[in-house]
């Protein structure tokens, strides 16, 4: 997938994986924001790391007191 540069000449969208790159756009967006929106989704669905749940942990119990 390629996009103009501004100057007419396709540009290439480099550091998405493949898989990214090839989602088909819906109807009426550009054809980036279907990678955008999986990238933004895998992102999401990432475990939260133990320290930052022992760190939220800490952070409710502050309140408690």
């Amino acid at each position: 997938m390629s996009q103009s540069n501004g100057r007419g000449h396709p540009a290439k969208i480099s550091g998405l994986p493949p898989e990214v790159r090839r989602i088909p756009p819906r109807d009426g967006e550009p054809g980036w924001a279907g990678g955008l929106r999986k990238l933004y989704n895998s992102v999401v669905e990432e475990p939260l790391p133990d320290s930052f749940k022992d760190l939220l942990k800490k952070l409710d119990d502050s309140d408690d007191a």
